[in-house]
């Protein structure tokens, strides 16, 4: 589909790490749907990477849905909770939580080391913000998205199942899944779901950095995993589809506890990439 109707008029989200990247194009997708979007992160001007939580909020407006800029250090519990009791003041209801703070160019510092070249302080970054920063969040959201049968959504990597990238990296990413899989038993008793999506290869603002070859390709070498056309990758957008579509499915209990690739569920419900594709580089 090329267009995602206003399917989610009157839901409310929470995207974490929305700044730019996968989490902005969750949120965009949110918001084309229709959705109240409260975008997340740091980002208040733009750095070596472009993108700020307010520059994605006045997006999502534009796309119809309500975008909502909350400057949130998820270091911070506090910062946290504080964002949460916003949302129940202004809207007293919370239908999809969207994990996805990340660090990225950090983590892209350690791509194919081996575990002794990369320093406890990666471990500690890694999990700090790409798994802690999960939990606190789903903590905090828990009473809201309770009352409203809501969606929890991690963002993880086929890296939980095979190596990818280096050690820390598929230790976090396992844990995360593993995350998902207790949050969902914890919460068999209520009609939310918990689920956790892996994208592919993604063609970020990080990733679009990368110049293109006298053949006018884009290639990205990560150590040890091949050479990859960026080509093929698919947009932020992509995954943000995926989380329109779980949020809009009266049925997606079933999918509860699980991990689902983002290409696998464009088959199954009948989306597509901004380019009418499927992708499926990862």
């Amino acid at each position: 589909m090329s267009e995602i109707p206003k399917i989610l008029d009157g839901r409310v989200a929470v995207v974490t790490g929305a700044s730019r990247g996968i989490g902005k194009g969750i949120a965009l997708e949110l918001g084309a749907a229709g959705a109240t979007v409260y975008v997340t992160g740091r980002s208040t001007t733009p750095g070596h990477l472009p993108g700020t939580v307010h520059a994605t909020a006045d997006e999502i407006t534009e796309l119809g849905g309500v975008g909502v800029a909350v400057v949130c250090d998820h270091h911070d519990d506090a910062a946290v909770e504080r964002l949460f009791a916003q949302v129940r003041d202004e809207h007293r209801r919370l239908d999809v939580l969207v994990n996805n703070v990340y660090n990225s160019p950090s983590a892209a510092r350690w791509l194919g080391r081996k575990f002794w070249e990369v320093p406890p302080k990666a471990w500690d970054e890694t999990f700090d913000i790409g798994v802690r920063s999960h939990y606190v969040a789903a903590v905090f959201a828990a009473p809201l998205l309770i009352e409203a049968g809501g969606l929890i959504v991690n963002v993880s990597s086929p890296g939980s199942q095979r190596y990818m990238h280096n050690a820390v990296y598929g230790v976090g990413k396992t844990a995360l899944d593993r995350l998902t899989a207790d949050l969902a038993h914890d919460l068999t008793e209520t009609e939310v779901t918990a689920v956790s999506i892996w994208p592919g290869i993604v063609d970020t603002e990080l990733l679009q950095m990368v110049p293109a070859d006298d053949q006018g390709r884009r290639l990205v070498t990560l150590p040890g995993e091949g050479t990859f056309d960026l080509a093929a990758a698919e947009t932020p957008r992509f995954p943000g589809r995926a989380v329109v579509a779980l949020a809009a499915d009266a049925k997606r209990r079933n999918r509860t506890g699980k991990a689902w690739r983002v290409a696998d569920l464009a088959e199954a419900y009948g989306f597509t990439d901004l380019d009418g594709r499927i992708p499926r580089a990862d």
